[in-house]
């Protein structure tokens, strides 16, 4: 075996507060320079209040979450502004997310339907109890009054 083939280890442990299930003290950071390219005005239709989607110059699909080409017929998509009330399509509380969302935990995301519209879209629903969530629920878009041009930028309540 060649030595220059292991992985440099610490002395480094993990800190343990439970067996079972294991539950791990876990810290993870990182600065990313990222370009939104061809998804950019979806960016800035949220600073603008704005949630911006899809559509297909081809078949006329619509699409929440905003796509170059349309994925039925590969025609090329225009923007269009979506409405900002929909339904609950489903829903999922989380008991565990990323550092962002520590503070909010437990939470709840939703998958939107909106009227006219063919496919989901992925986002929060706040100030809602996990028990006041049905399927159905009529819900609006809020937006972040600082714009930080991020997906969590835009966030739905009960409408």
């Amino acid at each position: 075996m060649d030595p220059r083939a292991k992985l440099p280890e610490s002395e480094e442990g993990t800190v343990l507060f439970n067996t079972d299930p294991i539950v791990i003290k876990d810290h993870y950071e990182i600065d990313y320079r990222h370009s939104y390219a061809q998804d950019s005005p979806f960016f800035a239709g949220l600073a603008r209040g704005k949630l911006m989607g899809s559509h297909c110059q081809g078949c006329g699909r619509r699409y929440a979450t905003p796509r170059g080409h349309c994925m039925e017929c590969g025609s090329a998509t225009t923007w269009c502004e979506l409405p900002h009330e929909g339904r609950v399509h489903t829903y999922t509380t989380c008991y565990y997310g990323s550092e962002s969302f520590l503070k909010e935990t437990p939470y709840t995301l939703i998958l939107v339907e909106f009227t006219g519209v063919d496919t989901l879209f992925l986002s929060r629903l706040v100030g809602a109890a996990p028990e006041e969530v049905s399927i159905g629920l009529k819900v609006r878009a809020r937006f972040l009054r600082n714009c930080k041009f991020k997906v969590t930028d835009v966030y739905f309540v009960s409408a």
